[in-house]
């Protein structure tokens, strides 16, 4: 398990400012003779984010808070509709050229279903060659040689090369696809649900793997799951969302022991026990998470919230440090605190 963090540098490798992404949804024709304004789908609603060289940044929260949007505006897949994504402090969204093909090259994303991200009709070597050769990492006569050196990176024997995707298995094509990601030597991975499709079994190879890499090729990693325990376990920082903000960040162990955003508790409590006698039936929250078409006023989290009072209905609360680098948008200051807890107490019913 990963302990404490990184030293920071003064400026962040990638950082995202203020990011807001809309997904517009289909009008009817009603509708649009009405005048009515079209509805949008708020997924990312001013995102603020910095990540250091070197560290690993996990992402986490319940289905659709936006995580796998963030992934997609961090590689460029997504431009915002408000807001910028900053490499080494260039706005992305700005790069033409051969300014974005670096900036592909630098920041790959492994995606989470290895089973449709492979070309079924190409080898391995096929896979890997392509890769090597569109960015010109390698002149041809060393290509072969470049190959074998990634299937020992990712673990895979040297007869991989000749062979198809649907020969393998699941942790196997993932690993293919960490392999193609790494033949363009990378600065920045990000991970969308590296595993999810993946059996248990099989999981924590390939977080290992991804931790090995990291450590031996220095990589800068965002690794996007909704499994707390795999966080943990391979990030240096987490950072959790809820309804398309980032609602507290700070070092995994800080955040694991001592969480400083009621959704952050809630969400470790509702989190599967590997020991059977020791698991719970708890929700991540009470209720149902808003509609994002329809965000609530003030404090995104206060429909569920179970320490929710005035303030809360009516002021969004800023992301504003508690402990060292652990920040948390929620106005119980020392919610998380042994202070906190008395007062909790102190106001229950007899």
């Amino acid at each position: 398990m990963m302990m404490g963090g990184t030293k920071h540098p003064s400026a962040p490798l990638l950082s995202v400012e203020e990011v807001v992404v809309r997904f517009p949804m289909p009008q009817s024709i009603v509708s649009r003779l009405a005048g009515r304004p079209r509805l949008a789908v708020n997924a990312l609603n001013g995102v603020n984010l910095a990540i250091h060289r070197g560290e690993t940044v996990g992402i986490v929260g319940e289905s659709g808070c936006g995580k796998s949007t963030l992934a997609r505006c961090l590689v460029r897949l997504l431009d915002p509709d408000d807001g910028r994504v900053r490499f080494e402090g260039q706005d992305i969204g700005e790069l033409r050229g051969s300014d974005r093909r670096a900036f592909n090259r630098r920041v790959q994303m492994i995606f989470q279903d290895p089973y449709s991200s492979l070309n079924p009709r190409m080898t391995v070597r096929q896979i890997l060659g392509e890769a090597l050769s569109v960015h010109k990492m390698r002149p041809r006569a060393e290509i072969p040689g470049r190959i074998a050196e990634l299937l020992d990176l990712v673990r895979l024997p040297q007869d991989s090369a000749e062979r198809y995707p649907h020969e393998f298995s699941g942790g196997q094509r993932q690993r293919i696809g960490i392999a193609r990601a790494l033949a363009v030597e990378p600065d920045v991975l990000v991970a969308d649900e590296l595993v999810s499709a993946l059996d248990v079994s099989v999981q924590a190879q390939v977080v290992n793997l991804l931790l090995q890499l990291q450590e031996e090729l220095h990589l800068t990693v965002v690794f996007v799951a909704h499994d707390l325990r795999l966080v943990r376990h391979i990030s240096h920082r987490v950072a959790v969302m809820y309804l398309g903000k980032v609602i507290e960040i700070g070092p995994t162990e800080a955040l694991f022991s001592a969480p400083r955003h009621p959704y952050t508790r809630a969400l470790l409590d509702a989190a599967p026990e590997l020991d059977p006698g020791r698991r719970t039936r708890t929700a991540a929250a009470r209720g149902e998470l808003p509609s994002p078409l329809d965000l609530p006023a003030g404090c995104l989290f206060n429909t569920r919230c179970p320490h929710v009072f005035e303030r809360c209905f009516a002021e969004r609360p800023l992301l504003t440090e508690r402990t060292g680098d652990h920040r948390a948008a929620c106005h119980l200051a020392d919610f998380g605190t042994p202070a906190f807890e008395p007062r909790v107490r102190a106001v229950e019913p007899a």
